[in-house]
């Protein structure tokens, strides 16, 4: 099993920025791709970023391009999610996954419990 925990969460005008973590425990050995999904109320929960397990390769929803960016530190079995220039369309609750596939495109078998980004125009 695998235990993924997101924090960072919260409350910001519209403009600033968040930074999401996701620590990762339990079976981390089988952890390979992890990525970030979100659903706002109302509506599909859909793809925002993923990053391969070396770094390298890193994949994003468009309306995450030039505004969001992915990191990982394997060292601590975490993810990161810097987000910028927060739109009060992002308002959402902002998911862990993985492990996902090689086309960082399909989520894995490991969700978080979520953490609420709430963005104020």
């Amino acid at each position: 099993q695998v235990q993924l925990v997101e924090s960072g969460g919260g409350l910001v005008q519209a403009g600033g920025s968040l930074r999401l973590s996701c620590a990762a425990s339990g079976r981390t050995i089988i952890i390979s791709a992890m990525g970030w999904f979100r659903q706002a109320p109302g509506k599909e929960r859909e793809f925002v970023a993923a990053i391969d397990y070396s770094g390298t390769s890193t994949r994003y929803g468009n309306f995450a391009k030039g505004r969001f960016t992915i990191s990982r530190d394997n060292a601590k079995n975490t993810v990161y999610l810097q987000m910028n220039s927060l739109k009060p369309e992002d308002t959402a609750v902002y998911y862990c996954n993985a492990p996902l596939g090689a086309t960082l495109a399909l989520p894995g078998n490991y969700w978080g419990q979520g953490t609420q980004v709430t963005v104020s125009s």
